[in-house]
């Protein structure tokens, strides 16, 4: 289209003066061709064969304008072609915010559609895929282009900004024989640095806010799920929390800053409880992004302040006495200190493997939400006669039983043990582990009654048996047959 202000623009007089001395220099020309030519003994042929040659040149331009005419312009949204993809990935390399799938359909100068059938027509594979580039244009532009050029779809990207660089992550769909090291060669090539990919699952196809927000709430509802929550917001890392003071009631200097401490693959932030959370990722740095992320889920949990689920179950022993399982923190802790002057020495020595004068001080510990998730048995009468505990211990996860003298050998324990290691499946572990001597065999009877792949260790005296649980159920484990629920 024309706008009005050019169609109003008059003609200059210098600009005919110029078209018309141009056209007479043309008519000379062709004057003086013709005259040279013509006077040789072939000239009229030579005349004709020029002709035909100028009017075959003319149709074939014409054609050639015809079936072009109808092109789409150019895509300032999506861009089709290396050529036209040069500009455009340039802008987005500056890195404001999340890009999506159509950047590799963009780099790969084919249509939408072709992608979607050369993606469903073979297997593919999900990776998980961070790499940190160049913070200048055309940098993001080169590693879609070599994405495309194997045929890798971008299904997220998240941006990571540095004062030197900028991290990017994405989530691919890539062709199940594309090996991870033809993959990251081809990154490193296209500028991509210290890449680290590693293959992914369904649950990464939520985008990041949608996830922020639901280990959020998971927090909010329950202190105990912080650990775990941070361990999902940061991948695979290792998450201590260290306590301001020690069971022996000495003073462990742990603490940190209230804004916090980053130090390239460990951060520390300030533990609401008192003390510090540490997490630890050697094998990838952290960003500015995912410390600011954890540093705000702690500041969540330490506004939100103390707080437990409170949901009860009843059971019925075969006896027909009724029990209560229920969730128990700090507040249960003068309850607990009485269960253990209810118990035999050598009950709690095969509990907590030292001096029994000792036990009390680990139950401050062992009660607090953020170590791990307890579990506590009430009889009718308010009384507690046994604990149940899941203890987060770095990249492992621990647990450990308590059962009052009088209550043993009817079912509580192995009763406790399934519903922790139900917790620790809805958690995502691996695995648990209990530690406990070769001659305490009831927890040995409880932890093969689980039904799981177990592996023994025992050294001087002391047994580990660990339980993986890839072939748990996703939600829970049947109750024990002897032990019924009152609805």
């Amino acid at each position: 289209m024309t706008s009005a202000k050019s169609a109003r623009r008059p003609h200059h007089w210098r600009r005919d003066l110029i078209e018309l001395a141009a056209l007479f220099t043309a008519v000379a020309v062709a004057d003086a061709i013709a005259n040279l030519i013509g006077h040789q003994p072939d000239g009229p042929y030579l005349l004709i064969a020029s002709a035909l040659a100028l009017t075959a040149t003319a149709a074939f331009h014409t054609w050639w304008a015809r079936r072009h005419s109808h092109a789409p312009p150019p895509d300032t949204d999506g861009v089709a072609g290396h050529d036209a993809a040069a500009p455009r990935p340039a802008a987005a390399a500056v890195h404001p915010g999340p890009v999506s799938g159509p950047v590799s359909e963009a780099a790969s100068g084919t249509e939408t559609t072709e992608s979607t059938e050369s993606t469903e027509s073979t297997e593919t594979t999900l990776w998980r895929m961070r790499t940190t580039v160049r913070d200048a244009p055309g940098s993001l532009a080169a590693l879609c282009i070599v994405l495309a050029q194997h045929r890798i779809d971008i299904l997220t990207l998240q941006t990571h900004p540095l004062a030197q660089g900028t991290v990017d992550e994405f989530l691919l769909r890539a062709p199940a024989e594309l090996p991870a090291s033809r993959l990251t060669r081809a990154i490193s090539a296209a500028g991509g640095s210290s890449t680290w990919i590693e293959r992914a699952d369904a649950h990464d196809l939520v985008d990041a806010p949608t996830r922020v927000l639901g280990l959020a709430t998971r927090t909010a509802l329950d202190a105990a799920e912080l650990p775990l929550a941070l361990r999902q917001l940061l991948g695979r890392c290792t998450i201590h929390s260290l306590p301001a003071v020690s069971v022996t009631g000495r003073a462990t200097g742990e603490t940190a800053p209230v804004e916090g401490v980053l130090e390239e693959t460990v951060m520390r932030l300030r533990d609401p409880s008192g003390g510090a959370i540490t997490v630890e990722r050697p094998y990838l740095p952290f960003t500015p992004t995912e410390f600011a992320r954890a540093r705000a889920l702690v500041e969540l949990d330490a506004r939100l302040g103390p707080r437990v689920p409170r949901s009860e179950h009843v059971l019925t022993l075969p006896e027909g006495n009724e029990i209560t399982v229920r969730r128990a923190d700090r507040a249960d802790l003068e309850a607990a200190r009485a269960m253990h002057d209810r118990c035999t020495e050598q009950t709690l020595r095969l509990r907590y493997h030292g001096p029994v004068r000792d036990a009390d001080r680990y139950l401050d510990h062992l009660l607090s939400p953020r170590f791990g998730r307890t579990l506590a048995v009430q009889t009718a009468s308010g009384r507690l006669v046994a604990l149940g505990h899941l203890l987060w211990d770095g990249d492992e996860t621990e647990v450990a039983l308590l059962v009052e003298d009088d209550w043993q050998r009817r079912g509580i324990g192995s009763e406790l043990l399934a519903r922790l290691v139900a917790l620790a499946v809805e958690a995502g572990c691996e695995s648990v582990y209990a530690v406990t001597q070769a001659s305490n065999t009831g927890m040995v009877a409880a932890m093969r009654a689980l039904s799981l792949p177990l592996d023994y260790q025992i050294e001087e005296g002391t047994l580990v048996i660990t339980a993986r649980l890839s072939s748990a159920p996703e939600r829970s484990l049947p109750l024990p047959p002897h032990l019924r629920a009152r609805h």
